[in-house]
């Protein structure tokens, strides 16, 4: 069963990754950049100074630096507990893919691109929804595209995207709630 879900894995990743061109690379290499979401992050702390204050922006930026290291820390657990090497390693796949990427390390499942930024999606726009209703529908977007990014660049198969997402999503739901215990614990402000 876990070989014909690999197959299937496999077979999507050929498709999705082979649905670019080069008008469209230099594109999917900037999303994947972590310094391209510098503004999106300085907007996202502004947002946050503005409606919680400094002792509770101070709380979400302790909680976001935890979670990123923690989504970081735990994706590379899994990638050197499981060894599944990335699609870019994989020798009978090369002729097949397209290769856009700058370089490729040697184990991909699961992303840690795609679970730091679906946590920091889910993290964000619960923390922002009250002011913001539809921020948390575009944070995700972002984080689904930012996940594709990795498939398109032939770095990670779907199921690594996905895994890192739900793994992301999970982990930036746990630190949400920590965050609110924080704000709680030490009495900040909201406006």
């Amino acid at each position: 069963m876990l070989d014909e879900l690999l197959k299937y894995d496999t077979e999507l990743f050929l498709f999705l990754n082979n649905l670019g061109n080069t008008s469209w690379d230099g594109f999917w290499r900037f999303v994947t950049e972590k310094w391209s979401s510098i503004p999106l992050y300085a907007f996202l702390l502004y947002l946050v100074f503005k409606h919680y204050g400094w002792k509770g922006t101070l709380v979400i930026i302790v909680c976001v630096a935890l979670m990123i290291t923690a989504t970081d820390q735990i994706a590379s657990l899994f990638k050197y507990g499981i060894k599944r090497p990335r699609p870019c390693k994989v020798e009978e796949l090369q002729p097949l893919m397209r290769y856009v990427a700058d370089g490729c390390g040697r184990f991909g499942y699961f992303s840690a691109h795609a679970a730091s930024s679906m946590a920091a999606a889910v993290f964000l726009g619960l923390s922002l929804q009250k002011w913001y209703k539809y921020l948390p529908f575009l944070l995700l977007l972002w984080a689904v595209i930012t996940g594709y990014s990795r498939i398109y660049l032939g770095v990670h198969y779907p199921l690594d995207v996905i895994s890192g997402m739900a793994f992301g999503g999970l982990t930036g739901w746990l630190f949400y709630l920590i965050q609110k215990w924080g704000q709680r614990k030490f009495k900040t402000q909201k406006t």
